[in-house]
């Protein structure tokens, strides 16, 4: 590619169009619920989430806005390429000529300038409507090579880890979009039950809507103290979301705690040791459940580490299934050495 001392295609804005600025959330969706959807979208930040939420949201006001095409296209950036990226996003019809395309784990491209270049000159051409969103991966490191792409994109937004309030007010829109009332206190509850983490957060708060009771004559559903406690009461792994993600945080006193409450509800050893290996094999590159919680145990942990780590877990299991030790304390032996610190052998 040649270099040039002047701004690149892929740098220019559209003509007459503002520069790409971080938008507040709340803005954003209260552009999405008027059906005034930015013609292209980035979206990047640490809270995995989030993002989900916010996907959530847009693609519910979407379908609501757009009977013609109510469904996105979701595609995956590795899989896809650009070729089918942009076919996607400009290519409407007279059926539907209005698209919503979602397009993951964007940062796949990263390893081409040229096809990071390509794709961002094609996003400033006009599309007559469709909506087109890429989504960047949690990183620790700000990933410069995807610049071109932020820069070339209408409006840009960053998941940034939620606070208590705001957390509050996720959830308040979630019910509310859902069509389900909410009694005072309930959502701050879950939020102090979830120890402010989003991703259990967000876990319980699916489960609270199922609990909903059936609506009454003329009233709305709506959830409150009774189906707080139902939800929260102790039950067979209900902190094993709380416990994981002490551990990937690497809080090591409060994953001792919560496993104490794993064991007191009777959560299985078994399932607590494959928890623990899940978790640290996605942080490994593997197969996870908990993408998030993974992700933050990588972020924090040198491969070395995860790789003594798993290997202190799978040394206890081992332990426990030949009868070598004492359970509880195999248990809390691979609890520390996935939280952090060194790896305790079994005995």
């Amino acid at each position: 590619m040649k270099s040039s001392a002047g701004p690149s295609r892929a740098g220019r804005a559209r003509p007459g169009a503002a520069p790409p600025a971080q938008a507040r959330v709340g803005g954003l969706l209260e552009r999405f619920q008027a059906g005034a959807f930015p013609a292209t979208l980035y979206v990047e930040g640490p809270s995995e989430p989030l993002k989900a939420a916010l996907l959530a949201e847009l693609r519910a006001a979407w379908a609501a806005s757009c009977p013609e095409s109510p469904t996105a296209h979701v595609l995956r950036a590795a899989e896809s390429g650009v070729e089918e990226i942009l076919a996607a996003y400009q290519s409407g019809s007279l059926f539907s000529p209005r698209e919503l395309t979602i397009v993951l784990d964007i940062e796949d491209l990263s390893r081409s300038e040229k096809k990071i270049g390509v794709l961002a000159a094609g996003l400033v051409r006009p599309t007559g409507g469709s909506c087109l969103v890429l989504v960047e991966s949690a990183a620790e490191n700000e990933r410069k090579t995807l610049e071109p792409l932020r820069s070339a994109c209408q409006v840009r937004w960053c998941a940034q880890p939620p606070g208590r309030r705001e957390l509050i007010a996720w959830g308040e829109r979630r019910l509310a979009r859902l069509g389900l009332g909410v009694e005072p206190g309930v959502l701050d509850s879950l939020a102090d039950a979830s120890q402010g983490d989003p991703l259990v957060f967000f876990s319980e708060l699916g489960k609270l809507e199922t609990l909903a009771p059936t609506a009454g004559a003329g009233g709305p559903r709506t959830v409150g103290g009774a189906e707080l406690a139902m939800l929260l009461r102790p039950a067979v792994g209900a902190d094993l979301p709380g416990y994981l993600a002490a551990v990937a945080a690497g809080d090591a006193a409060l994953a001792a705690r919560d496993l104490g409450r794993l064991l007191a509800t009777g959560i299985s050893e078994g399932t607590v040791l494959f928890a623990l290996s899940n978790l640290v094999g996605g942080a490994l590159g593997g197969w996870t459940r908990n993408q998030e919680l993974s992700a933050t145990l990588r972020r924090r942990r040198a491969p070395h580490e995860l790789a003594l780590a798993l290997d202190a877990v799978y040394r206890a299991e081992a332990a426990w299934k030949g009868g070598r030790a004492d359970v509880i304390a195999v248990l809390e032996q691979a609890t520390q050495a996935v939280a952090g610190g060194r790896p305790a052998a079994a005995r």
